[in-house]
């Protein structure tokens, strides 16, 4: 399942109209808003990329609606395959394990901003 977050853009005159269209619609689920600025926030559900694209473009269509870009997107596949690589490796150095290591003879010798994970 995948879960993006849109802002559609509109004239402020239209914020209202636009915000109904979107709540009646089944595309997406209504958050927020700014009427000043003709911002509405919104979000899109899909079991894939392709799912959530065409309900993005969708959207793009309706009435007024000057532009809905995706600013944010969870993807659940994605996330459980990061959680098997960083489960895959071991947290803890063998070294850090072995009561024969004295912790003042372990030397750091890496850049923890450059750690590969």
């Amino acid at each position: 399942m995948n879960v993006s977050s849109i802002v559609v853009q509109v004239l402020p005159k239209y914020v209202d109209e636009v915000v109904e269209e979107l709540k009646k619609s089944d595309l997406c689920d209504y958050h927020l808003h700014d009427k000043e600025k003709g911002k509405i926030i919104i979000t899109i559900e899909g079991e894939d990329v392709s799912e959530e694209i065409g309900k993005l473009k969708k959207i793009q269509t309706f009435p007024h609606v000057i532009s809905a870009e995706m600013m944010m997107s969870y993807s659940e596949d994605e996330l459980e395959r990061e959680k098997e690589k960083i489960e895959m490796k071991d947290p803890v150095p063998a070294m850090l394990n072995d009561p024969n290591i004295k912790a003042e003879d372990i030397v750091y010798q890496g850049d923890l901003r450059k750690k590969d994970l």
